[in-house]
């Protein structure tokens, strides 16, 4: 399915503008962990622009005294903390989970990008990427010059992270981006937790007789 701009535009907050960021399943926002970690500046920035590039908040942070480098982790979800996340929005999947995934690119710049879960601990990727665009990602000048197939598709969730992505913030989903002729870097995170699926089935269970 595909969705206008204009509905898109009702899921955003009036002032963003800029250029791209995961829509579903719900990606981190803007909260109090933020300007606590990152300080108001880099929160302000992003409060302005939630899609915009990287590359625009180290000099923000390095002039705010409030800064904390290693607790905010700009390079990390572009430094949105897991702490301002509803814990409604955690998504809970089990390996060979087929997630579908929709991102809103409002301003192409064509260059390479991929999905990946993350440890966020140390900012690494844990296995193979789930989705690969070695080139040709994002191209044109206007939001409809993007492929379809590179704003809605799927991944599926691999084997062997049960154990790892086992508790909420542990690991993250993240979009990456980067356009090539700009030099400039997206991203946008999802929180999760694999479960079991024998864990996950007598959930439902005991939901359902409750």
């Amino acid at each position: 399915m595909h969705f206008s701009t204009a509905f898109l535009l009702t899921l955003l907050p009036p002032t963003i503008l800029g250029h791209g960021l995961i829509l579903l399943p719900p990606s981190r926002p803007v909260g109090p962990a933020l300007v606590a970690n990152c300080g108001p500046k880099v929160a302000q920035d992003i409060r302005l622009d939630n899609t915009s590039h990287i590359e625009s908040r180290p000099e923000l942070a390095a002039k705010d005294p409030a800064y904390k480098a290693a607790k905010c982790n700009l390079w990390l979800c572009t430094g949105l903390q897991f702490a301002d996340n509803p814990a409604n929005n955690t998504q809970m999947w089990t390996a060979g989970q087929v997630v579908p995934i929709k991102v809103w690119i409002r301003i192409p710049h064509e260059g390479s990008a991929n999905v990946s879960i993350v440890d966020t601990k140390s900012n690494e990727i844990l296995g193979d990427m789930l989705k690969v665009w070695e080139k040709g990602y994002a191209p044109g000048t206007k939001e409809s010059d993007t492929p379809l197939d590179q704003k809605e598709f799927s991944v599926t969730v691999p084997a062997g992270l049960e154990e790892k992505c086992a508790t909420a913030g542990d690991c993250v989903l993240q979009w990456w981006w980067y356009g090539v002729a700009v030099k400039q870097t997206y991203e946008s995170c999802v929180d999760f937790k694999i479960v079991k699926k024998e864990v996950k089935r007598d959930t439902l269970q005991r939901a359902f007789k409750a």
